[in-house]
């Protein structure tokens, strides 16, 4: 299962922010994932239950936003949204057409809690 060695690299991140601003813990991250990411929201849920464990963020609850999946057609121009096993352009038809959005993985906002918030 690599969404837990994604949670892992996630918690990276978010230890590497928190220190940054100097954070005491983390309440709260929001990732937003494309369909075509590779990556399974169930799968993430459970492995982010184990990577959470002694670091920053163990408190945290973790949020996952779908993000659409957005193409550009090479023939009319046109940006669309479109479904997963239909990346062809909806206003010509034209099957060339270029990925914008939808295979990317995204931090989003990480909930920071200072010392002087938790007293």
């Amino acid at each position: 299962m690599h969404e837990l060695s994604v949670c892992q690299a996630l918690i990276e991140q978010v230890d590497q922010v928190a220190k940054e601003n100097y954070a005491e813990s983390v309440d709260q991250i929001i990732v937003q994932i494309g369909p075509l990411s590779g990556i399974e929201s169930k799968l993430l849920l459970n492995a982010y239950g184990i990577a959470r464990m002694g670091t920053i963020a163990e408190d945290a609850m973790l949020e996952i936003e779908a993000m659409p999946i957005k193409i550009r057609c090479l023939q009319c121009n046109q940006q669309s949204e479109v479904l997963v096993n239909k990346l062809i352009c909806p206003h010509c038809g034209d099957y060339k057409t270029q990925l914008i959005s939808g295979d990317e993985m995204i931090l989003k906002t990480i909930g920071l809690v200072s010392v002087k918030e938790k007293h």
